[in-house]
């Protein structure tokens, strides 16, 4: 049998954020870009979410409990566990986080994978630059990530 699915909206200080899932676990966050429909149907653990999420932008929450159901393949499952147990405020390279889970030749696939993050923030890809400090590549944009990062960094 398949879960009910279901969606709310949050109005973070850097934009609108759908959080997805069933009663049982969050299964996406991501930025939305404000042209499409939003209708919601929400659950008690979305609602849930959305209270971290704000306490987090309001800098009073540093570690996210939440259950997640993550899909994808075993190898980007490995990778968005690895990426939940970089602290708050610390910053790692793609190569950093290649050599965390054994694997560090695979930094491209790690890059990948990052990529592919369906729970933006709560799963802190913001939290991987570039071996040379700089900030790369996020799905909300670099100066989202940017300001993630400096968010994190004055509530440390």
């Amino acid at each position: 049998m398949k879960k009910e699915r279901g969606q709310l909206y949050y109005e973070s200080p850097i934009g609108i954020i759908q959080i997805e899932g069933s009663e049982d676990a969050i299964t996406q966050v991501h930025f939305q870009d404000g042209s499409e429909t939003r209708t919601q149907k929400s659950f008690a653990i979305l609602a849930e979410c959305r209270d971290q999420l704000d306490a987090y932008f309001k800098g009073k929450l540093k570690k996210f409990d939440l259950p997640l159901f993550l899909q994808g393949t075993p190898f980007q499952k490995l990778v968005w566990q690895a990426l939940m147990k970089i602290p708050y405020g610390v910053t790692v390279s793609y190569s950093e986080l290649a050599a965390s889970i054994n694997r560090p030749k695979a930094v491209r696939a790690v890059g990948g994978a990052n990529h592919r993050n369906p729970i933006a923030i709560i799963i802190p890809c913001h939290r991987v630059i570039g071996a040379d400090g700089k900030l790369v590549g996020y799905g909300g944009g670099l100066w989202r990530k940017e300001w993630l990062l400096n968010h994190e960094k004055s509530h440390g």
